[in-house]
């Protein structure tokens, strides 16, 4: 059988990863607080809303983003000094 195209070898911290986990994370955590926060605003028309959710959900995006990114390089990091042998003293 063949190998699957999708297979990667990432060095450093995996971006694909990053922005499938931002993208889950995001609409798991961030549609219900931009809901909740939408309860507390008057949004009379569709432009309204759609402005509300960008101007409240482009922050909860970049924080979740960041936050995923800088998770993965710690476990990166973290998987690298457990990997190299420390050397007796």
């Amino acid at each position: 059988m063949a190998d699957l195209v999708e297979t990667t070898d990432p060095e450093g911290v995996d971006f694909g990863w990053v922005m499938q986990v931002t993208f889950v994370v995001t609409i798991i955590v961030g549609a219900p607080i931009v809901a909740g926060l939408s309860i507390l605003v008057e949004l009379p028309s569709w432009g309204a809303r759609v402005s509300f959710a960008i101007r409240v959900g482009a922050p909860i995006w970049f924080l979740t983003a960041v936050s995923v990114f800088l998770y993965a390089k710690y476990r990166l990091d973290n998987e690298e000094n457990e990997a190299t042998p420390t050397q007796p003293e």
